[in-house]
């Protein structure tokens, strides 16, 4: 049997923006097979981008070392300050699994002009666009992932130590006009959708895509007993209702405190705030005056708030 890594994929500002989350996320988890096993949002300060951007050129082919050295420009002008009048947004995904680097790398693919495919994420959501001259004119990698294992190990310690500074709740990123009435909202995503590798979590998220909300906040969490009946208590009444109120007393289904509930097989549901379930739980930040089921209009940016 394999020995389990840890690999991970930073989803871009740009995509994040587009609303490509949910299209990305979904190819992560059903493509690579692996677990989703932690996931953070990041407002990446100039320090972070800096030392990532650091580690990324390492390659000696002319070629490849040329790719790394867009990726690397790519991140130091786009991972901070502000776009498009809101700070950028990365999306930071942690999976484990046998062989988890190759998978991931297998999967977010290597960025080239020469292919536009849709066989990776990359192919798909990335830009390498070169004039007659060769000269890029735009470039957009849409995926971010180390294929390395000490590459990784050491890019988890980097982001970590970030993870309070620049990393979580993302309050003050999104920006809105000094009078909205700014609200948050949470998204679970139930742990039935990654029982086994599909495109459901995926696709949970880019239903919410048209809603106009904005992810500010991710977490894959691995509920316990107690706070499932704490979490469920306010409906407590109807469950009962509509399972019978004899379910929960049952001696067979009594189960240890510690124990984790049935289905979850050790994975977490998933917190996002903003308009995204590409998360276990989710929240989102939006403004109350707009229609609730407004439809999404021509050309709208779905990650607009």
């Amino acid at each position: 049997m394999q020995n389990e890594q840890l690999a991970y994929a930073a989803v871009t500002s740009h995509s994040m923006r587009k609303s490509r989350t949910g299209g990305i996320v979904g190819r992560l988890i059903s493509r690579t097979g692996l677990d989703l096993v932690g996931g953070r949002m990041f407002a990446p300060s100039h320090e972070l981008a800096k030392r990532y951007g650091e580690t990324i050129v390492t390659e000696t082919d002319p070629r490849h070392r040329a790719t790394q050295e867009l990726i690397r420009d790519y991140v130091l002008k786009n991972f901070t300050g502000e776009k498009n009048g809101q700070h950028p947004r990365v999306l930071f995904l942690i999976f484990r699994g046998p062989d988890a680097v190759e998978r991931i790398h297998h999967t977010v693919g290597h960025i080239v002009h020469e292919r536009t495919s849709g066989e990776t994420i990359r192919d798909t959501y990335g830009d390498y666009i070169t004039d007659d001259s060769g000269k890029v004119t735009y470039f957009e990698p849409g995926v971010l992932a180390a294929f390395d294992l000490k590459a990784v190990e050491r890019d988890l310690k980097l982001w970590a130590e970030f993870s309070d500074s620049d990393g979580g709740i993302l309050d003050r990123v999104v920006p809105f006009p000094s009078n909205a009435q700014v609200e948050k909202t949470l998204v679970l995503i139930k742990p039935d959708n990654f029982r086994f590798p599909n495109l459901r979590p995926g696709g949970v998220i880019e239903v919410f895509s048209r809603s106009g909300l904005s992810i500010i906040g991710f977490k894959v969490h691995q509920m316990s007993v107690a706070q499932a009946e704490e979490f469920y208590g306010p409906v407590l009444s109807v469950l009962e209702k509509k399972l019978g109120p004899k379910t929960g007393e049952n001696p067979a289904n009594v189960r240890p405190k510690n124990a984790t509930l049935p289905g979850l097989k050790n994975r977490s549901p998933l917190f996002i705030k903003a308009w995204t379930p590409s998360a276990r739980f989710a929240t989102c930040s939006a403004r109350p005056t707009q229609p609730k089921h407004r439809p999404a209009r021509s050309g709208e940016n779905s990650d607009r708030p």
